[in-house]
């Protein structure tokens, strides 16, 4: 099994393996857009035949929030029920977030996840040390809440950041 940034030619696998594994699914267009949009931000996992076994669906956050800080947003993350409790998604969320840090100056990433999904709550707090950061109430179409949530990513920011970015990123936050 390896990680891979996700290619165009990846978009229908990774489409399948959100039908198959999350009751969220987007349609063909939704992909493209993060896609051509951010396309260092997303990532695919394969197994040892070049099957799609996995991916994290990411993006650059560019809404006008009161903190303008530059922050990614996981839109999707799924890992195919066979190849789960691997560390495969760990993985993945981790590459989205480097790549993030690496090519965007990323200070935090956020998702939304339902408050149901135990699994998926373990992963995100406990392995990945996101934190609860608000419940969006009917955020699901079928009407369940969601924990928005949110990880901080300023040691990876230490580590991976460009320098450059982080400087104006400082000067302009003195301003």
């Amino acid at each position: 099994m390896h990680i891979r940034n996700a290619k165009q030619e990846d978009l229908m696998n990774m489409q399948h393996c959100n039908l198959l594994c999350l009751p969220e699914n987007y349609q063909m267009k939704y992909y493209m857009y993060h896609g051509l949009s951010w396309p260092h931000v997303s990532y695919v996992a394969e197994d040892d035949n070049g099957n799609i076994i996995g991916y994290v669906l990411a993006k650059m956050e560019d809404d006008n929030n009161d903190d303008k800080v530059p922050h990614g947003h996981i839109t999707s993350l799924a890992v195919k029920r066979s190849y789960r409790r691997l560390g495969i998604a760990q993985k993945l969320m981790e590459q989205a977030s480097r790549a993030m840090v690496e090519n965007f100056n990323a200070q935090y990433v956020s998702l939304h996840v339902r408050v149901s999904n135990r699994a998926a709550l373990h992963l995100y707090q406990n392995t990945l040390k996101f934190q609860i950061n608000d419940i969006e109430a009917k955020y699901y179409a079928d009407g369940e809440d969601a924990f928005a949530m949110r990880r901080d990513l300023k040691s990876l920011l230490e580590k991976y950041g460009n320098a450059e970015k982080q400087e104006k990123t400082l000067r302009h936050e003195d301003i």
